[in-house]
């Protein structure tokens, strides 16, 4: 962290016009930061648990749910202490840490995803050969790669980010540290960071993107040739959730980091934040457990072996 003048920290102020209403955003916050934690927490919970969601699909979707766990802790914590103590200032060391966490799980859930899309192509179109493509070493290195690929990733930017000069004022139009309003307070230039956004970024999100859409184009043609009832519905089933949270999590992904500068920067695109560092986190176990019978089952079972470890032990 070089050439920073005369600056060891910044100052949120993306809900300063708002302290009146800094007790209800506490709340909502808290609700959604717990509802994350214990949904997610749930997810990978009852997926080590039940024999029967000891499959690649669970697997992978336990990656994601702890993702979404640190995602949400690397930002929501900071957010809770602006409200509950009025405190809005965050130290250097301090930023960079937040930005490099929060850009490496959003990294890693991005291919994670593309990774879960790949696993429904293989079970889907593949039924027979999916035990032996999707085995136990390849959903470990796959996960492995997801990892990797983030931390890479939020390390490159973090440290792009932070070799820039910040002077004047320190003050971010936004709640958590992030490169768009870090680089709008830079003194110099910003041109190469904006491209390296673009590039790397790009390159991540749409080779990602890529492999979801391949997946799902030969997915559905899969589904297409099954005669209508029963198969055809579940395949359906497994890949609805799945696509629903690509949806959120690329939608609102692209439109923060993909836009030109002229129009990036305005002064409500914190709110566009809000949507996939908080809500979407705590979204996904909804989705993804709505519909999900085997989660359902898992969780039941779970209910009643515990009433009756309680009563059993309440008897003795």
């Amino acid at each position: 962290m070089l050439n920073h003048t005369n600056i060891d920290g910044f100052i949120f102020n993306a809900f300063s016009n708002s302290k009146h209403l800094y007790a209800l955003y506490f709340m909502l916050f808290m609700f959604l930061f717990l509802g994350t934690a214990v949904g997610n927490s749930l997810i990978i919970l009852l997926s080590r648990l039940d024999s029967q969601l000891n499959t690649p699909m669970y697997f992978l979707l336990s990656n994601l749910s702890f993702m979404d766990i640190c995602y949400s802790s690397t930002i929501i914590p900071q957010t809770l202490v602006i409200f509950l103590f009025e405190q809005s200032f965050i130290s250097l060391p301090a930023c960079f840490a937040q930005m490099y966490f929060f850009l490496s799980f959003a990294a890693s859930e991005s291919s994670i995803l593309a990774t879960m899309a790949y696993d429904r192509f293989v079970a889907i179109c593949n039924p027979l050969r999916y035990s032996s493509i999707m085995n136990r070493d390849v959903c470990l290195q796959m996960a492995g790669c997801a990892w990797c690929i983030g931390f890479i990733y939020g390390g490159i930017h973090t440290v792009n980010t932070f070799k820039l000069p910040f002077c004047g004022s320190n003050v971010l139009n936004h709640f958590f540290c992030d490169i768009p309003p870090l680089l709008k307070i830079s003194c110099i230039d910003t041109y190469f960071n904006e491209v390296s956004i673009f590039v790397i970024g790009g390159f991540l999100m749409l080779g990602c993107f890529i492999l979801i859409t391949v997946s799902y184009i030969k997915i559905l043609f899969s589904v297409f040739k099954t005669p209508k009832g029963t198969a055809r519905g579940k395949a359906f089933s497994t890949c609805v959730s799945h696509l629903i949270i690509v949806i959120l999590f690329y939608g609102s992904g692209s439109l923060m980091y993909m836009r030109p500068k002229s129009i990036f920067f305005n002064d409500k695109e914190w709110l566009l934040s809000i949507f996939y560092t908080c809500i979407t986190p705590f979204l996904n176990p909804i989705i993804y457990s709505l519909r999900n019978k085997d989660i359902h089952r898992a969780f039941i079972k779970l209910i009643i072996n515990k009433l009756a470890h309680q009563h059993s032990i309440i008897t003795k």
